[in-house]
C-alpha cells in the first residue's frame, strides 16, 4: 500500500520523501554519517536508499545508479558492486529489483540545478523537443517498471506505450494531477510558478570561443553551483533554486561565438563571474575537427530478469 493513499489512489502516482512518517531515522543517520566520513559507505548506501523503498510497500522497484565523474560511484566497478548490492538486498526482503547503471560523465539533458530542470522536466512532459539522452533513459526506465508491474508484456511493447502516453498528453495530465493533490499547483503544466534568476551569462573556455567539448567533469560543475546557493554544504544551508545552468552542451558538441558551452543563471553578476569561470574549468575541449564519442548511457542493467546491456532504447 503506498503511504500516500490519496495520490495513489486518485493520480496513480506520487513522489516520496523521508520524513516524519516513511523511514524517519534516515536523515538522522544521513547526518552521523556526513560527519563520520561514512557517506560513502557501500553497505549504509544501501540501506539509505532501500529504507525508503521498502517502507513504502512498493511491488517493483527499478533504479536509476549513476556512474562517471559526477556520480558517488565514479569508476564502473563501484557502480556495479552498489547496483548489486541494492538488488541483491531488496531482494532478500520480497522486493523485485532492477538498477541501470547510467552514464554520469556529462550533465543528462540541458539542464542543472533546481528550478531550470523541473522546468526542462516540464517541457518534455509537455512535448517539447527533448535532449535525447534525457528522454532515452526516462522512456526506458518506464518501460522497465512496466515490465516489472507486469502491465506490458516486453521492453519494445512497454517503451511503445510510454512513448504513446508522452505523444498523447496522458503523462502530462497524470503528473498535473498528482502534483494538484500533492499540494502544489493545479495547472503546474501551465503554471509552474518557478523563480528566475535575475543574471544570466554565457559561459565559454578561456582561451577558445570555438571547439569541441572533450570532457566534462560534472562533480566540478556541481560545486560550482553549491557555492552560489545550487545546494548544500553542510546541513541546514539555504538554497537558492533559482541558481544553476540550461544550454549545457554534452560530450562531441561544438561550441562557439554563439552557442557557448553553457548559459549560467546566477544570483547577481558577481556570483556568475566566479561560478563561469569554475564551470568553464570544467569543461574540456578540443579542436572542432576532431571527432569525440560520449560514454554509452546505459553501462548494464542488473536485477530480476536482467535483460543485460541496454537493447531496445527508444
Amino acid at each position: 500500500m503506498c503511504i500516500l493513499r490519496s495520490p495513489c489512489r486518485e493520480a496513480g502516482c506520487a513522489i516520496v520523501g523521508a520524513g516524519p512518517d516513511l523511514a524517519p531515522a534516515d536523515r538522522r543517520l544521513y547526518a552521523i554519517r556526513d560527519v563520520t566520513a561514512t557517506v560513502e559507505s557501500l553497505d549504509l548506501i544501501t540501506a539509505s536508499i532501500l529504507s525508503k523503498k521498502l517502507a513504502a510497500g512498493l511491488q517493483a522497484l527499478v533504479m536509476d545508479v549513476k556512474v562517471g565523474s559526477g556520480a558517488v560511484m565514479p569508476e564502473l566497478s563501484q557502480a556495479q558492486a552498489l547496483a548489486a548490492s541494492l538488488v541483491e538486498v531488496a531482494a532478500g526482503s520480497g522486493l523485485p529489483t532492477r538498477a541501470l547503471i547510467t552514464d554520469m560523465n556529462q550533465v543528462l539533458g540541458r539542464s542543472a540545478g533546481h528550478a531550470v530542470e523541473v522546468r526542462e522536466a516540464l517541457d518534455v512532459l509537455s512535448g517539447a523537443p527533448a535532449e535525447p539522452r534525457l528522454l532515452e533513459l526516462c522512456l526506458l526506465q518506464t518501460a522497465h517498471l512496466l515490465v516489472m508491474g507486469g502491465l506490458q508484456p516486453t521492453l519494445e511493447a512497454a517503451l511503445k506505450a510510454a512513448r504513446a502516453a508522452l505523444a498523447s498528453g496522458a503523462a502530462a495530465e497524470r503528473f498535473s494531477r498528482m502534483v494538484a493533490l500533492q499540494g502544489g499547483p493545479r495547472d503546474v503544466m501551465r503554471e509552474p510558478r518557478l523563480s528566475a534568476a535575475p543574471c544570466r551569462v554565457g559561459v565559454w573556455p578561456a582561451a577558445a570561443r570555438r571547439g569541441r567539448v572533450s570532457t566534462i567533469d560534472v562533480r566540478a560543475v556541481g560545486l560550482a553551483l553549491l557555492r552560489i546557493g545550487g545546494g548544500r554544504a553542510r546541513p541546514g544551508d539555504a538554497i537558492d533554486p533559482r541558481v544553476g545552468l540550461t544550454e549545457v552542451l554534452g560530450v562531441g558538441e561544438v561550441f562557439g561565438e554563439q552557442r557557448p558551452l553553457a548559459v549560467l543563471h546566477a544570483a547577481s553578476a558577481e556570483q556568475a563571474r566566479a561560478a563561469a569561470r569554475e564551470v568553464a574549468a570544467a569543461f574540456g575541449w578540443v579542436d572542432e575537427d576532431h571527432a569525440v564519442a560520449p560514454s554509452p548511457l546505459v553501462h548494464q542493467v542488473v536485477g530480476s530478469a536482467t535483460v543485460g546491456r541496454s537493447q531496445g532504447t527508444p
